[in-house]
């Protein structure tokens, strides 16, 4: 092990990075939404550890998970490739084959100590495509607590770093995933009022009816929210403590977007738009910027890879993003790329619903590849393998309400966007209409 570190320390010398090899904890929140952090701009919520790491860091503006989906949207996290070049991964409840190498398998043969925590790669099954250890590495999920609300895990996230932490040499660098569980559904009816917050505060985005009900769900869906956060500083008060705080690339972000209808498992922001930024003080050139080039989370494989003085496999095919944080001149990317093929199976047959998406500064262009299928389901619940109609689409309050009053003034056009049948092509202007 000392000889590797020795050799460690002189690739990092001779590239002209960091003496020492960089530590990663990678933090990932399951269903949430780009809108939904201070920093970001949301007015209720409370979002402190986020809110540091972009202040410190790098701020990004317009970062979109590869797929709108848990699994498909983890595999290209993990494997730096688009879901259309994975095989099995590009659909949930399926398998990563093991052929499709991982950034963190590579950090771990070049010395790194690795681990998760939560939620990492899933849902799934591993056996299916030759793995025995998740993805993300291998699982600490000792330490338990009494959550806030009973909808929540009682993994102690953070302690679970702490212990991971505790068996890492001090001369090792680690890559370490930390993932909750929040805010996927379900909630607890009521926890935002109970936490004081106002539902006349709430932005209700314009694909919901300003209604109670709505503006409830989305507050009990902050509290969640908040919990991650709350993991996350508490993750690095354990780093700063151990006196490797500053070495550490701190990423937050998300799978994909909120558990609302026309949210998560659809290509339009409220699905695709992510929350991210990333604090490395020992790295950064120039931190405290706003980058507002458009990435990809695959993205984030090459860069960790990069950042690691470990070679990228030819197979890995996003971009990095250390130019970036190097405040290099490099040109602003100027589209991302999103897809979906099969959420939950709630069609016929198990059929998805394949699109695509281009999105750029101003404009987001999706493809519809069978627009003759329900894209959020088929409204028969005998048709899904979860057994309830429009079964894409998380049960919730909104949702409830949104089918209850669908042909009630004032709710139809709200029910159509986020149940009925799209076109073969899409076309938006984001800039005047930001909802689509």
């Amino acid at each position: 092990m000392r000889l590797l570190q020795c050799a460690l320390i002189l690739v990092f010398t001779t590239a002209g990075l960091a003496a020492v090899p960089p530590n990663i904890l990678f933090c990932i929140s399951d269903d949430q939404s780009y809108a939904h952090t201070g920093a970001n701009g949301d007015p209720v919520i409370q979002t402190p550890a986020f809110d540091r790491v972009a202040r410190e860091g790098i701020w990004f503006t317009r970062a979109f998970c590869d797929a709108p989906t848990c699994g498909p949207s983890r595999s290209a996290i993990l494997t730096g490739q688009p879901i259309w070049r994975l095989e099995e991964a590009g659909n949930i409840h399926s398998t990563l084959p093991k052929k499709f190498l991982t950034y963190t398998e590579l950090l771990q043969k070049a010395g790194y100590a690795t681990g998760f925590t939560g939620k990492g790669w899933s849902p799934g099954r591993l056996a299916a495509g030759g793995r025995e250890v998740n993805p993300a590495g291998p699982e600490f999920r000792q330490k338990t607590l009494q959550p806030p609300f009973r909808s929540m895990s009682n993994k102690d996230y953070a302690s679970n770093f702490e212990v991971f932490l505790g068996q890492v040499k001090d001369d090792q660098p680690f890559c370490f995933w930390l993932g909750t569980h929040e805010p996927h559904r379900a909630f607890e009816s009521g926890a935002g009022k109970k936490t004081s917050k106002d539902p006349a505060q709430v932005v209700v985005p314009p694909i919901f009816p300003d209604h109670p009900v709505v503006r409830n769900d989305l507050l009990d869906y902050l509290v969640e929210v908040e919990h991650f956060d709350r993991m996350i500083a508490r993750a690095m008060a354990t780093l700063e403590k151990a006196g490797r705080l500053d070495n550490t690339i701190i990423v937050i972000t998300s799978d994909h977007g909120m558990p609302f209808p026309r949210a998560k498992a659809s290509l339009y922001d409220a699905g695709s738009h992510v929350p991210l930024a990333i604090r490395w003080p020992k790295g950064i050139v120039q931190a405290g910027r706003v980058y507002e080039g458009l990435v990809n989370l695959s993205d984030l494989a090459p860069t960790f890879l990069e950042a690691a003085g470990v070679t990228m496999p030819a197979m890995m095919t996003a971009n990095s993003l250390m130019g970036v944080l190097k405040n290099k001149p490099v040109h602003p990317r100027d589209r991302a790329f999103i897809a979906m093929e099969r959420h939950d199976g709630c069609r016929k047959g198990g059929k998805g619903y394949p699109c695509r998406a281009i999105r750029t500064a101003e404009y987001l262009y999706i493809k519809n590849i069978e627009p003759t299928r329900w894209p959020a389901g088929h409204p028969d619940r005998e048709f899904c393998a979860r057994y309830i109609p429009f079964g894409e689409v998380d049960t919730s309050p909104t949702k409830t309400l949104l089918m209850e009053n669908k042909d009630q003034a004032g709710f139809k056009r709200y029910y159509d966007l986020a149940f009925a049948k799209r076109p073969a092509e899409e076309l938006y202007h984001v800039g005047r209409d930001p909802g689509q």
